[in-house]
């Protein structure tokens, strides 16, 4: 299968480019730039010069391809709302591309939305939020497309993670402490890089129509547990932060620490028979890599 992926050169998208040329899938990747652009083709997959909007390019990629990944976000939290209204525009166009041809379109959403007291289920829909990723996607059956959404736990790590992991301990260093919120019992799914690559493929190869499919390997990690790694790691003092006290001490971050966001991928791994191998969250932080600068 020739499958087409936006985000391919990053963080996720490029441990999924690697799953599925190990396959034998060939891979065409959107790069933005002549770095992206080298990127690909030394990992052996084939270039498409684009950017999240410029439609018709996403357009052309879509019908050169027999399935289509979508991994690509502007992550710019200062305008949130603005990117999310990209990444509908960007899923309706290549979802116009794939209409009655019966070529998969995993599309990525997230999990870090759900705030039920229990873990998530693939059943259940998604809270309201700036990021219409999964409503655009689904919306797209109706026309002709086989779409299906991929949610992804809010800490997807591994070896040069970005994300909110590497933020926490950020701030740890910049305030001296690692903490947490109240008790710091609320709960955060984690699946490693390599486990959601892995999905990914088994989605693409016998997923079905309007699926949803979880990539959280962690059903729900303490975030007091994450605090006391970080600290231990750091020689911090391990603290309390009330929730008045977090949206000064964890900034942009304090709408995530104190989310109790547990999700279940037990109908994930019954329906696509995936079983999460690599590491989990906590043993991943304690082999250290994420305080080697």
């Amino acid at each position: 299968m020739r499958v087409f992926i936006t985000g391919a050169t990053g963080f996720i998208g490029s441990a999924i480019v690697q799953e599925l040329l190990g396959a034998g899938h060939q891979v065409l990747g959107l790069a933005r730039s002549e770095a992206a652009a080298q990127a690909l083709t030394a990992a052996g997959a084939e270039v498409h010069r684009g950017t999240l909007d410029d439609l018709d390019s996403l357009r052309r990629g879509a019908m050169a391809s027999d399935g289509v990944i979508h991994t690509a976000f502007v992550h710019d939290f200062s305008a949130y709302v603005a990117a999310g209204q990209t990444d509908q525009l960007a899923i309706e166009a290549l979802g116009s591309a794939l209409a009655g041809s019966d070529r998969p379109f995993l599309v990525t959403a997230g999990l870090a939305g759900f705030t039920l007291g229990r873990p998530a289920t693939e059943e259940d829909n998604p809270a309201a939020s700036p990021r219409l990723s999964e409503n655009a996607a689904l919306a797209l059956v109706a026309q002709g497309v086989r779409a299906s959404v991929i949610r992804l736990a809010p800490s997807v790590h591994d070896r040069g993670d970005h994300g909110f992991v590497p933020a926490l301990i950020d701030i740890a260093r910049q305030t001296g402490v690692a903490a947490y919120v109240g008790e710091g019992l609320n709960r955060w799914p984690a699946v490693h890089r390599l486990d959601a690559a892995h999905l990914y493929r088994l989605a693409l190869e016998h997923g079905t129509t309007g699926a949803r499919y979880h990539g959280a390997a962690d059903e729900g990690i303490p975030m007091r547990d994450i605090a006391a790694v970080i600290g231990r790691h750091l020689n911090l003092p391990i603290v309390s932060k009330s929730p008045e006290e977090a949206a000064d001490h964890f900034g942009w971050m304090a709408r995530f620490v104190g989310m109790d966001a547990p999700a279940s991928s037990a109908l994930t791994q019954q329906q696509l028979g995936w079983h999460p191998s690599q590491p989990a969250l906590l043993p991943d932080l304690e082999q250290g890599h994420y305080f080697a600068s």
